[in-house]
């Protein structure tokens, strides 16, 4: 029998590109992170990227934190083209802001369009971009740890903020890039940010392995997703991590607007899934949605969904009215928060400050 862990749930609260003025204004984003928090979800993502025009997703959640209390915020945050020190800073204020409750879903860009945006060079295959991306990952990871938890000592009386003594230069040095450190944001809440990586393509699975502590994966049926999260944990081990520090999420969109299905004429029970260009797809009632999860979660194939609403105001509503509020009458998912940061949601313990470990060691 498969160890059966705590179910994990986190949604997508983008949408399409719009241009209305609804859709860059703050109070959709609100309004949907909190209903998302009234189901005691682990997370919302936003999604963003440089080849669709929106807003940016790590500032539209800045923005969402002190509207909210619980809840984590995960925007995407792509590591091609950008500076890995204003990632790891923009990443560890949200932490700061949040009160702990930040992540941030790495993602690469691979077009020369995008490229284009930018002018500083052109495209490079997926492969080397999801080095680079783990590379980022990696010094973002010293660079949040560049400032020890007790580094700041406010003491008007001397004008001294920080001890240097407890600052720490990173000196990284990676294939596009090299970064000295330290970091000019202390040490977020949760040590480190919660790392998130969309393993579905293939490209970054092993990015993921290395640095993530969620990992989506896209599969359509069980046994995939249970292949999927196997070779994972795998790679982790190989990496010399914990594979049960590592949380694998089944990605799928869903759409509810439609109606339980009936069982056809010689089957057990009706299809739930089906995988289009965009992904494994969900289309039925909340009500099978929830058969579902139980079924695959029960199963050992997964640790937790995260789930893409196709309209994200009707479906994200009726996943938690319905589908969320089922399975937590079955006892399968929590009804509130029992902690207060992302990494507390997730059962994911605070990291060591790895320049402390060594001066421990040393």
């Amino acid at each position: 029998m498969p160890v059966i862990r705590p179910l994990r749930l986190a949604a997508e609260i983008g949408g399409p590109p719009r241009h209305d003025a609804a859709h860059f204004g703050a109070a959709r984003y609100v309004e949907l992170a909190r209903l998302a928090e009234r189901g005691a979800l682990d997370f919302i993502t936003l999604q963003d990227s440089f080849g669709r025009p929106g807003l940016d997703a790590l500032a539209v959640l800045s923005r969402v934190a002190p509207a909210t209390e619980r809840i984590g915020l995960v925007p995407t945050v792509t590591t091609t083209h950008t500076e890995p020190f204003h990632v790891s800073s923009a990443v560890a204020t949200l932490d700061w802001v949040s009160r702990g409750r930040a992540g941030w879903l790495a993602d690469v860009s691979a077009s020369e369009a995008e490229a284009a945006l930018f002018g500083r060079r052109s495209a490079a295959p997926a492969p080397a971009l999801w080095r680079e991306a783990g590379e980022v990952a990696e010094v973002s990871a010293r660079l949040w740890d560049s400032w020890e938890d007790d580094a700041e000592i406010r003491d008007t009386s001397t004008g001294r903020f920080v001890d240097r003594d407890k600052l720490h230069y990173v000196d990284f040095e990676g294939a596009t890039f090299t970064v000295r450190g330290p970091a000019i944001v202390p040490r977020p809440p949760q040590g480190r940010p919660v790392t998130v990586v969309d393993a579905t393509g293939g490209h970054s699975a092993e990015t993921a392995a290395r640095h993530a502590d969620v990992v989506l994966v896209g599969a359509g049926r069980p046994e995939e997703a249970a292949a999927a999260r196997e070779s994972l944990r795998s790679r982790a081990a190989r990496h010399g991590r914990d594979p049960d520090t590592l949380r694998v999420l089944a990605a799928l969109t869903i759409d509810l607007g439609g109606g339980e299905r009936p069982v056809e004429p010689g089957l057990e029970s009706p299809p739930r899934t089906t995988t289009g260009a965009g992904g494994p797809q969900y289309r039925g009632g909340p009500v099978d949605l929830a058969e579902l999860i139980t079924d695959w979660h029960g199963g050992g194939a997964v640790d937790g969904f995260h789930l893409t609403p196709a309209e994200p105001r009707r479906d994200l509503e009726r996943l938690v009215n319905c589908t969320v509020s089922l399975l937590q009458h079955r006892g399968l998912f929590r009804t509130f928060h029992p902690g207060g940061t992302l990494r507390e949601h997730l059962g994911l313990a605070r990291p060591a400050n790895q320049y402390t470990l060594a001066e421990g060691t040393s």
